[in-house]
């Protein structure tokens, strides 16, 4: 079955509302075996794009990833990303901001780590925290020394313009960013939560804290639809991905990252009639 990732773009302009984005649709594989074929495939043709962008250094690409906890952000990483050639793909997870980080404007940090060109850089999380879990929790921006204090709903359309502008300004440069939501049901969440616990090798990535920001998930919810609504842009769209079915979300991420890529239409570079001579002179000399 063919992915239509169009219908899971947030179009420019557009007034989300989560509750009209569904977190699990039809499977595209129809097995187990089908599912590892389909990706197999995609990972092989992201390999292979991998390898032009490096060798074309035109572009960069970064690809972002937001979700509630339990979504599967780390594993849609792992499996998608398992045939790229580490040296051109760069992983950057954020946590809490450092103090030093703190002492600079909130787009600063994550600024340091963007991708070369050439190469591939994954955010998982990212800025966008500042529009997210710092909204549901506004007593953050006490430790941010923001100027004269928060203002309301103008001092989020501030920090929405200035995201904006930033990431208008890397596509003009070069930077192709493309920015997946993963869509996870609260009932979801919960089982997953409920295996973190009942299964010993997954204890680790439980905690109490897990519970807590569950407490706030219809905050959560509001403040990405106003992220959503406010910060997809044509140069740089957000991808609303039912989360629930983990093989298809792969499959869906996987599809998306491949079309950005390849509408790139990369080539390798040419060579010259200069260099391909000096090309034959080495080669004789190393026939001898």
């Amino acid at each position: 079955m063919k992915i239509k990732t169009k219908q899971f773009r947030v179009e420019e302009g557009s007034n989300v509302d989560l509750d009209k984005w569904p977190t699990l649709v039809d499977p595209f594989y129809e097995s187990k075996e089908n599912y590892q074929e389909m990706l197999r495939g995609h990972v092989a043709r992201l390999a292979e794009q991998q390898k032009l962008l490096y060798a074309s250094n035109r572009h960069a690409i970064l690809l972002i990833f937001q979700a509630m906890d339990a979504a599967g952000k780390d594993g849609v990483i792992q499996h998608v990303m398992s045939g790229v050639n580490p040296q051109g793909c760069q992983v950057f997870s954020f946590k809490h901001p450092s103090a030093t980080e703190l002492k600079h404007d909130f787009l600063w940090r994550t600024t340091r780590d963007l991708p070369e060109r050439g190469r591939i850089g994954i955010f998982n999380r990212s800025y966008y925290e500042e529009v997210l879990i710092v909204r549901v929790h506004p007593e953050i921006l006490q430790s941010e020394a923001v100027p004269n204090g928060p203002a309301g709903k103008q001092f989020w359309h501030k920090r929405y313009r200035s995201i904006r502008d930033a990431e208008k300004h890397l596509h003009a440069n070069g930077t192709r960013i493309v920015k997946f939501f993963l869509h996870l049901s609260k009932e979801e969440q919960r089982k997953r939560f409920l295996a973190r616990i009942d299964e010993p090798d997954k204890n680790w990535k439980f905690s109490a804290a897990d519970i807590e920001e569950r407490k706030y998930w219809d905050d959560y919810m509001k403040a990405y639809e106003h992220c959503l609504s406010e910060t997809s842009l044509e140069e740089a769209p957000w991808y609303v991905v039912p989360a629930d079915d983990k093989q298809n979300t792969r499959l869906i991420v996987s599809q998306i990252i491949l079309e950005t890529i390849e509408d790139l239409k990369m080539s390798y570079p040419e060579t010259s009639p200069a260099r391909r001579k000096e090309l034959l002179k080495l080669r004789r000399q190393l026939a001898k």
